[in-house]
């Protein structure tokens, strides 16, 4: 693993007035030859208009949020993150990486999730570079790193857990996103680490269920949905039929026997339960035969 190492270079106006001042001294040098008609003297202007020119080459500018990694002959040389113009070595080979916060807005992929379902998922990923020595050196590629390994790690992520479950206290792809986009951050820190990059943010951007198995899916949804509103109907229907029984015989309004408390419970539970509203029939005779 290459470590970063930030190195100070010169001013850039300095090597701006020694570029200058060789080219000067070539070009009086080369006058004085051609008057003079003097093979020294032209053999002295050509070194210094060389030199001039490679000082030229050697001037450089730091933005901000971007680093400078200096390589002179194959040899890592260090990194220059302060903003400015500078001046360094001309044999330097100046690589500019942007230290800038990037989002990459990964592409929908279908995967299978725990319980073999086929799934289409995508992520957004909030990153920027911190180490510029490890992603100029030790990955080929830093920026098509990322993207391959996000994929990766999302696709790893589908893997590890189902689309949806009834119970609360199992994670799921859909039911527990905070948790899920957590997850899928640190992992890709960790797949990341190597290539000097931080990731700030990783969230899930696309999730639904295959077009193969959306329509049954949504059937089984609605079932269950369906189950679970009918058994909120049915507890609170019992529990105001109790209500109504146990107020009647507090106040001992009228006596009913068993199986007219029978028929009272399933005329209430008709009221209650049922979907359209009941038409009452009124009995005009007596309670009693």
């Amino acid at each position: 693993m290459t470590n970063e190492r930030q190195v100070k270079a010169w001013s850039g106006p300095l090597g701006l007035f020694f570029a200058l001042f060789l080219g000067a001294v070539a070009i009086n040098y080369f006058i004085a030859a051609i008057a003079n008609e003097s093979v020294g003297l032209l053999l002295i202007s050509l070194p210094a208009l060389v030199l001039s020119i490679l000082a030229m080459v050697g001037l450089f500018t730091v933005q901000p949020n971007q680093a400078v990694v200096l390589i002179l002959f194959g040899t890592y040389v260090g990194t220059v993150r302060e903003t400015g113009w500078w001046w360094t070595n001309p044999f330097n080979i100046k690589k500019r990486i942007s230290l800038r916060v990037r989002s990459l807005n990964g592409q929908m992929i279908k995967v299978n999730d725990r319980a073999g379902n086929p799934v289409e998922i995508a992520a957004v990923v909030v990153w920027r570079v911190r180490e510029t020595a490890q992603a100029t050196f030790d990955v080929e590629d830093y920026e098509s790193f990322v993207s391959i390994q996000s994929e990766t790690a999302v696709r790893h992520l589908a893997s590890e857990y189902p689309y949806d479950v009834e119970d609360n206290d199992v994670l799921s792809l859909r039911g527990n996103t905070d948790a899920v986009s957590d997850h899928l951050r640190k992992e890709l820190q960790e797949r990341l680490r190597q290539a000097g990059v931080d990731v700030l943010e990783a969230r899930l951007s696309h999730l639904a269920y295959a077009p193969e198995i959306a329509g049954a899916m949504l059937q089984r949804q609605q079932a269950a949905a369906i189950i679970a509103a009918r058994q909120r109907i049915v507890d609170g229907a019992v529990g105001m039929v109790e209500l109504a029984l146990n107020r009647l015989k507090e106040q001992n309004i009228v006596d009913l026997d068993a199986e007219r408390q029978a028929a009272m419970v399933s005329n209430l539970l008709v009221v209650l339960c049922g979907e359209r509203a009941v038409s009452p029939v009124v009995n005009a005779g007596t309670l009693h035969n």
